[in-house]
């Protein structure tokens, strides 16, 4: 199987016979062997019966429906579960993400060598004060925090080796961060194109304002678990070290300005609770380290690696 094209939709029922059609023209004169995974994420149009018809004349499409809404991230890592291509395309089914991209993005995977390659929707027709400002700021804050050097961490059209998706899990929101967690995961060799980005023909967008929120919350929770998944007390240690070091030099500082001068007074001093306020703070991140270190050592996946290559085994 040469590729899997994997389209997580929400009441797309316009848009699918089209694309299905444009994905299928684009594989044939390419020659590829493909399968084309159409995950409804919970529509409550009639996208489910699209797919089946499109399923009855076309044996390369697949189709898998959930019972209700669970969001973009769960439609991907469901299709990851289920796609075979040795290189998998993912694209929006709004028709926004042209099919003609993908020989070239598989070629960068194939030829190239990356890993997986983003798309760069360099020139956009969202609106530019709800999307597009917003869509700069958080992928300038994302490029800084990561170190990864993409333009466009959000865009729908990626392309993946198939170890790449078999060895990620999305979850949450966090199909804005795939190019991090693929960082995080051990694939290094990430790519960008440019590609074009075409006006809505149906429908509305599903995502509103509150996607830029979760976006940078998902940005704090994967940096957070890419670094200390498997050493918590790394984080909460030093941490607590810096607390409890604060508090015990302010509780010196008391104890001996109180034997110099037995007349002032040592509790009722802003300065005494500071310093027991930093001990007790200290004190728990030390206990969060340690409770972190038992569930990490004792969870099923501490010892998941991805293994590259093995031999004389």
């Amino acid at each position: 199987m040469d590729l899997s094209i994997v389209i997580p939709l929400f009441n797309e029922e316009e848009s699918l016979p089209e694309l299905s059609a444009w994905i299928e023209k684009v594989m044939v004169e390419n020659d590829y062997a493909y399968e084309i995974i159409f995950v409804d994420d919970g529509s409550t149009d009639n996208s489910w019966q699209i797919i089946e018809e499109l399923r009855a004349t076309n044996c390369n499409i697949k189709g898998i429906k959930f019972q209700r809404n669970y969001g973009k991230s769960a439609a991907l890592n469901e299709a990851f579960r289920a796609a075979t291509g040795d290189v998998v395309i993912t694209l929006d089914a709004d028709l926004q993400d042209s099919p003609d991209e993908i020989p070239e993005l598989r070629r960068m995977i194939i030829e190239e060598g990356y890993d997986l390659v983003s798309g760069w929707k360099k020139k956009r027709y969202d609106n530019a004060l709800t999307k597009n400002l917003p869509s700069k700021f958080f992928n300038a804050i994302t490029r800084r925090v990561t170190k990864i050097k993409l333009h466009d961490f959000n865009c729908g059209l990626k392309a993946y080796r198939k170890k790449v998706v078999k060895g990620i899990e999305i979850y949450g929101e966090m199909h804005r961060q795939i190019p991090v967690l693929a960082k995080w995961a051990g694939f290094r060799k990430i790519g960008e194109k440019v590609v074009e980005h075409r006006p809505r023909k149906y429908g509305i967008s599903k995502f509103g304002w509150e996607r830029f929120v979760n976006g940078f919350l998902d940005l704090l929770s994967v940096t957070f678990v890419g670094k200390f998944s498997k050493k918590p007390m790394h984080f909460f240690g030093s941490w607590g070290t810096v607390f409890f070091t604060i508090g015990l030099c302010i509780s010196i500082f008391l104890v001996v300005s109180k034997i110099i001068d037995a007349s002032l007074p040592l509790t009722n001093r802003p300065l005494f609770y500071m310093g027991l306020t930093s001990l007790i703070i200290g004190m728990q991140l030390f206990l969060a380290g340690f409770l972190g270190e038992l569930i990490s050592r004792n969870s099923p996946g501490r010892n998941s690696y991805i293994i590259e290559k093995k031999t004389g085994l």
